[in-house]
């Protein structure tokens, strides 16, 4: 795999790579360039020829729409996004989010839904596009990856339950919830109809028997290949198993979403959601990737790539689309080198809805069940999961309340819920930094602060050393006072209080006036506070905020050692010489 080239890293930033991204890589495009790339295209279009069909079921969708949106949105996106890798198109997950979303508003079997499906589909590409241009792109980094662990898991789970009709042959009515299906399941369990249950059982065993031999084959084309031959072979058709049927030839045309205003403003927040969902998905794929490939990823660019390929979409038949993980990552590895790649898939699949569009005839529902299940499957990051579980409480809390959610409410509020939680216990933490009484754990050797309950250490009952860990801001000022009166409860008059603000990297108003406050308040209790190590850039701020004599600029010193020297050669001589502590004898004669 070739590197990116020096010409494409160099010029990255420009604005004509910020508007025209094609027109910088595109000149680096040469005979053995377009040869990988169309090796790897045709990779996969084979890949996303099942996928398509799957997800557009996913979604609600006649298969078609799964495949209209594997051939423009990938186009798109590719051209205009920063990753030369990056497939976009249909998702598990963004296909379970457009059901959800649209379905609430109108029925899957209704003449609305999918002129509303395309309004989704429009506005989720306005929002990234603003996004994209406002250059937003570290929006993503709130966005708590647990929270997308436990949406996606969550979303993996009513994927395979949407899909156990067809894999147990049994009605479900529609737009059924996860409870609603699964008592209506249980309920008919006595009529399971195991000619599709042996279909689709064929579809998962033969699937991963060759994902076992050779995973970069097209397991899932193959795997739906031995679940129609099965289905054929025990006339499937005579005993009620459904199949897919044929795909329309032709190519999507052009068609307008309904933008009436009670359709928009329905849609709107789901809308929202799905922007963010796809964003996170499309960016955490490009970075990925960019490790191994070793190129720069911009994630404002790929917000206008993910934007403009969303909205231009919504006008040919096609839904929400983002980044593939599985197809990005086969196409890195078939060797891609550019975008171009994803236009020769999508041009695979134009000739195949062209030429054999009866490609699906004769392919049975339970056999795309069966394949989805193990695409539902390959959504739950299992390893991630566990290690949530075991080792971070706040964490797991965020992981089990996004999922549950997921399960129990809409889906776009279920990402909402996640996303709050986490930035509420992020507030928290934040809110909350750590306050330690430290002192010298080792006499002998260079000064070396530790924390006194940890190491046990010995403390000078004449002053008190306390470090701060974390930003004093508005929202950790009431924490912080109260800490420091805990602190000075115990100290008597003429007793030093040390603050060490080594680990402070911001002090905003509502903080600087909290500290004006303890030093008047501890000076009217007769103790006499000092600041050390406190960083240049803090300092700075505390200048440009009209706050530097107000907190007596007397009362900072520039490291723990200076400020323990002047201290300690303030104490008085007769206390330090019957002290049984004695920790500072290198900065005072007579020790203390």
């Amino acid at each position: 795999m070739s590197e990116p080239s020096s010409r494409f890293t160099l010029r990255q930033g420009s604005p004509l790579a910020r508007w025209l991204p094609f027109l910088v890589w595109g000149r680096n495009l040469s005979r053995n360039s377009l040869t990988a790339d169309f090796m790897a295209g045709l990779t996969g279009a084979v890949i996303v020829l099942p996928q398509g069909v799957a997800y557009a079921l996913i979604a609600g969708l006649p298969p078609e729409y799964g495949l209209y949106t594997a051939i423009v949105t990938p186009v798109i996106a590719g051209l205009f996004g920063s990753s030369l890798h990056l497939v976009s198109g249909p998702t598990a997950a963004i296909s379970i989010v457009v059901l959800s979303v649209v379905s609430n508003v109108f029925p899957p079997d209704s003449s609305e839904f999918i002129p509303a499906v395309l309004t989704l589909t429009f506005l989720t590409g306005l929002i990234q596009l603003a996004l994209g241009l406002a250059r937003l792109g570290t929006l993503v980094n709130f966005i708590s990856h647990t929270v997308v662990i436990g949406f996606t898991a969550g979303a993996a789970v009513l994927i395979a339950s949407s899909q156990m009709k067809y894999v147990l042959g049994l009605p479900v009515p529609t737009n059924s919830s996860f409870a609603q299906t699964w008592t209506a399941l249980v309920h008919q369990l006595g009529a399971i109809n195991f000619y599709a249950v042996s279909i689709a059982l064929a579809t998962v065993l033969s699937t991963l028997f060759l994902k076992r031999i050779n995973p970069r084959l097209p397991t899932m084309l193959f795997g739906m290949i031995m679940g129609s031959l099965l289905c054929w072979l025990i006339e499937g058709g005579r005993y009620g198993v459904p199949l897919v049927g044929s795909l329309p030839g032709g190519l999507p045309g052009f068609t307008v979403p309904d933008f009436s205003l009670g359709t928009v403003n329905a849609l709107l927040p789901g809308a929202v959601a799905v922007a963010i969902l796809g964003l996170v998905e499309a960016v955490s794929i490009a970075r990925a990737i960019a490790m191994r490939s070793g190129q720069r990823i911009d994630g404002n660019q790929e917000f206008v790539g993910q934007g403009l390929s969303n909205a231009v979409a919504s006008f040919f038949s096609c839904y929400a689309g983002s980044g593939s993980f599985t197809r990005s990552g086969v196409n890195y590895e078939s060797g891609a080198q550019t975008p171009v790649a994803a236009i020769f898939a999508a041009l695979i699949l134009v000739v195949i809805l062209l030429l054999i569009p009866e490609v699906t005839s004769l392919l049975p529902l339970p056999a795309m069940a069966g394949a989805i299940l193990l695409i539902a499957w390959g959504l739950i990051d299992g390893r991630h999961i566990r290690h949530i579980l075991r080792h971070n409480r706040q964490e797991a809390s965020i992981l089990l309340v996004t999922f549950i959610s997921t399960l129990t409410i809409e889906l776009e509020f279920a990402i909402y819920l996640g996303v709050i939680l986490s930035l509420v216990l992020y507030l928290r933490r934040t809110s909350r930094p750590r306050l330690m009484e430290v002192a010298p754990r080792n006499l002998s050797q260079a000064l070396d602060l530790r924390s006194v309950s940890r190491y046990d250490l010995a403390t000078c009952p004449q002053m008190k050393i306390v470090r701060i860990d974390g930003s004093i801001f508005f929202g950790a000022t009431d924490y912080i006072q109260q800490c420091l009166k805990d602190f000075s409860a115990s100290m008597k008059r003429d007793n030093y209080l040390l603050v060490v603000c080594s680990g402070i990297n911001f002090i905003d108003m509502t903080g600087a006036e909290m500290l004006i406050q303890e030093i008047v308040r501890l000076k009217a209790e007769g103790i006499l506070v000092k600041f050390c190590a406190l960083k240049n850039t803090v300092k700075d701020e505390l200048v440009s905020g009209g706050y530097r004599e107000a907190l007596e600029p007397d009362n900072f010193y520039n490291t723990e050692e200076e400020a323990l020297a002047a201290i300690t050669g303030d104490l008085g001589a007769h206390p330090c010489s019957i002290c049984t502590s004695r920790l500072f004898q290198q900065s005072l004669k007579g020790g203390s």
